[in-house]
């Protein structure tokens, strides 16, 4: 679109006086007319460019500020690419009502206040953290458990303060859910479906209306954990073990069961192979675009391990060219309710089981510098403006 809107028309195309190019005057009616209608194709190259963003809807469990899920947004909203359509908030790293605060501000912050902020699943369909804490007594402390985590545990209709400041905004009406199913139906086969957090919201749409996955062009989703090579404690042994899915088991089972088009999953094989690093914020520190203000201040290293888990996500989904390795496997979820309840489960198609399970595109490796540049340079772009 740029190209198009910057590109001047070539020298031979401007009108000149009389005689210059060999063009007589009596030739300049039809020259002129020529012009118009390379300007009017030009503009409606441009005008087909942003018909033709991408949409998607992000659902997110949006904790912040600062941190992945937060700059996650940034990465789609950032993008010219894309048109997102709304975002779908659910309970995970924190709970549901903090969570759409943090959107909320964010939005108003870059200036994009007219994408819709919608409610979601404040709970998980079934697990709790009561019977979640039991199961940890029985078989081993988990590193990280998000909204239920003990170090900074509160009741989920409470907001603690703010760093950035309480919205103005007001989140939408509509529960997430219906927003989904309606978006899809708006735009059959066209909205991809952006997945950052636990797949509560994606759950309840399918089990209102099975016909939302199939109407959906796709599912991009963060999750899973094969055997990722790393020493960090919250999988070293636990390699299946991942929060997304962990945190709703039955709500990834009845996802990962549904009759998608195609599901791309950005695994924890591939996301620990990144990190948040001073240098990286620093990069994006030296920019004055809303988007680097808001990650220069509020971006903040905690401990040994900062993955960009759901930044490389999205950015994988803008430009597929950054994973050097995928595979394609089948794919569910543990439900037993032993030491294995909520792990990830996939086969082959040689190995896989009787019951019948959908293919998912799982990303293994990445051209990590090429990655880094991508992100750097959407945060320090000026955020585009609404149609």
């Amino acid at each position: 679109m740029q190209y198009f809107a910057r590109r001047r028309p070539p020298k031979s195309l401007i009108l000149k006086d009389r005689g210059e190019r060999g063009i007589p005057r009596k030739l300049a009616p039809l020259t002129k007319l020529r012009s118009i209608g390379l300007a009017i194709l030009l503009l409606s190259l441009c005008s087909y460019s942003v018909a033709q963003r991408r949409k998607v809807i992000i659902n997110e469990d949006f904790s912040g500020p600062g941190g992945s899920n937060m700059q996650t947004l940034l990465v789609m909203v950032q993008s010219p690419q894309v048109e997102v359509l709304g975002v779908t908030v659910v309970s995970g790293d924190q709970w549901r009502d903090e969570e759409v605060a943090h959107a909320l501000r964010l939005l108003e912050t870059i200036g994009r206040t007219d994408i819709p902020v919608v409610p979601g699943a404040a709970y998980p369909l079934i697990r709790t953290r009561a019977e979640a804490q039991l199961w940890q007594q029985r078989y081993g402390k988990v590193a990280y458990a998000g909204a239920w985590d003990d170090r900074w545990w509160h009741e989920p209709d409470v907001i603690p303060p703010m760093a950035e400041g309480q919205p103005t905004t007001k989140r939408a009406d509509e529960d997430a859910a219906h927003f989904l199913i309606r978006m899809v139906h708006k735009y059959p086969h066209e909205v991809t479906i952006y997945e950052g957090g636990p797949m509560t919201n994606l759950a309840l749409a399918i089990s209102i209306d099975p016909e939302f996955s199939r109407l959906a062009k796709e599912l991009v989703f963060m999750g899973a954990s094969l055997n990722p090579q790393t020493a960090d404690p919250e999988f070293i042994n636990r390699p299946r073990h991942e929060f997304n899915v962990w945190f709703d088991p039955e709500a990834a089972h009845i996802v990962l069961r549904a009759p998608w088009k195609r599901v791309v999953c950005t695994t924890v094989d591939v996301s620990v192979k990144t990190r948040t690093t001073s240098e990286l914020i620093n990069r994006i520190k030296t920019g004055d675009s809303l988007a680097a203000r808001y990650v220069g201040k509020y971006s903040r290293l905690y401990g040994e391990y900062n993955y960009l888990w759901d930044e490389l996500t999205a950015a994988a989904w803008l430009d597929p060219s950054l994973i050097t390795r995928k595979e394609t496997r089948l794919m569910d979820v543990d439900l037993g309710r032993g030491a294995n309840y909520g792990n990830v489960l996939t086969w082959t198609n040689q190995d896989k089981p009787k019951i019948e399970v959908q293919p998912v595109e799982i990303q293994m490796d990445l051209d990590t510098e090429k990655f880094y540049k991508m992100f750097v340079d959407l945060l320090l772009a000026p955020t585009p403006k609404k149609n």
